[in-house]
């Protein structure tokens, strides 16, 4: 047996990276097409499928499709929105103030994926030394969500700019249940060519070769030529 037997069709492997490199954080592209049952059906099991430590699958997932329930949302966004606002200063505060953070009651649907922190019990596998892996393993839910949902042409938004205590509130969450990914799905016009807050000049994208070290912080990885990339 080689090291290739495992590995995916060329045609398989480039739809992967074509989903990851080409996933977006859409908040201004929805369309008003429902997104059929078969389809929301597949991005919830992609999403249920992903890894978790201790095999605890600490998350749930809310449909939202109640426009009351929504605009409870979007009130504490707004409210948010204006306080983060107040952080910056100048025409770096204009800028924030026109970019369009979110798709709440555009997209055809919301989805709240959310982490309960007793699954699994007191002593989850894996978890005794570090408490936060079952928010770690609902965001790799979160990512396999997503780049599903890219592969069937679907958007996605990710709306962080909440308060946590209202949006549980507003979604009726027990104590132990956390909030952890507030979505907007829907399918889209187009998806943009780079990252939204990349194109409107918010932050570019930095480049690899200064993010990865070899064995110990700040030590180069000479081997790996990561600007041909």
């Amino acid at each position: 047996m080689t090291s290739s037997n495992h590995r995916f069709s060329d045609a398989e492997r480039r739809g992967l990276y074509r989903a990851i490199h080409e996933r977006r954080d859409v908040r201004s592209q929805f369309l008003h097409d429902e997104i059929p049952p078969d389809v929301l059906a597949r991005l919830l099991k992609a999403a249920h499928h992903a890894p978790s430590v201790g095999f605890m699958q600490p998350w749930d997932f809310i449909v939202i499709e109640s426009r009351s329930v929504r605009e409870a949302v979007l009130s504490t966004f707004e409210e948010e929105n204006q306080k983060a606002a107040e952080r910056f200063e100048g025409e770096r505060k204009a800028h924030y103030r026109s970019l369009k953070l979110q798709g709440i009651l555009e997209s055809p649907l919301n989805l709240c994926i959310t982490c309960d922190r007793s699954r699994g019990g007191p002593h989850v596998l894996g978890r005794n030394s570090i408490v936060d892996t079952d928010l770690f393993s609902t965001c790799l839910a979160v990512q396999n969500l997503w780049l599903a949902a890219r592969a069937e042409g679907i958007g996605v938004g990710w709306v962080s700019i909440l308060d946590q205590e209202q949006l549980s509130a507003a979604l009726n969450l027990p104590e132990h249940v956390y909030s952890l990914a507030y979505l907007c799905l829907g399918y889209v016009s187009e998806f943009l060519d780079q990252p939204e807050l990349e194109a409107k000049g918010w932050r570019d994208r930095l480049p690899l070769s200064e993010l990865v070290h070899g064995d110990r912080w700040g030590q180069p990885l000479t081997a790996l030529k990561l600007d041909a990339l």
